[in-house]
């Protein structure tokens, strides 16, 4: 019974997933922006540590000129995501000047919608994990964001896998 969930979604995929949403030629761009994940108490979760490693590579690569981090707070956190996430650029060489910090948003819609007013009709490259980045680059697609990916790889739980390829599906329907 299994194998028939992974066949129905891998004939969603084929259906809702245009092949350039997932491009394997990375290309220059006027932003880099990570999508949020956990912190803890200041410091970044592994998952979170990850992007924000992969952002910081393409950045001195010279992908892009600036880093937008996204990602607000939970109740009771002292600090946002966004916050925690420049503070860890700075503390490796990347200017402020360099950094927008958008701490507001709790969810991958929020993170995209709450830097638009920012990147404006700018390209970006989004920094996200690799199960997660199809659902970020239809959401991008809806809001009118230019964007590829770069997908982060890592040993991630078959469960995340499905959630997201769901959530993509979801996404491509419209259902945010």
């Amino acid at each position: 019974m299994r194998w028939w969930w992974v066949l129905v979604l891998l004939a969603l995929g084929l259906v809702f997933f245009s092949p350039k949403a997932v491009s394997s030629s990375l290309q220059k761009a006027d932003w880099i922006v990570v999508l949020g994940a956990a912190q803890y108490n200041g410091e970044p979760s592994d998952i979170f540590r990850n992007r924000l490693e992969a952002a910081l590579r393409l950045y001195r690569q010279g992908y892009a000129p600036r880093i937008a981090v996204t990602g607000g707070r939970r109740p009771g956190d002292r600090y946002s995501e966004g916050e925690v996430g420049c503070q860890y650029l700075q503390a490796r060489k990347v200017p402020r000047s360099a950094l927008y910090c958008e701490q507001q948003s709790r969810r991958t819609v929020e993170n995209l919608t709450n830097i638009v007013p920012i990147i404006g009709k700018s390209s970006v490259i989004i920094v996200t994990d690799e199960p997660h980045l199809p659902r970020a680059l239809i959401l991008a697609e809806q809001l009118g964001i230019r964007a590829s990916g770069f997908a982060v790889r890592g040993n991630f739980k078959e469960s995340y896998w499905q959630r997201e390829s769901w959530l993509a599906v979801l996404a491509r329907l419209g259902v945010r």
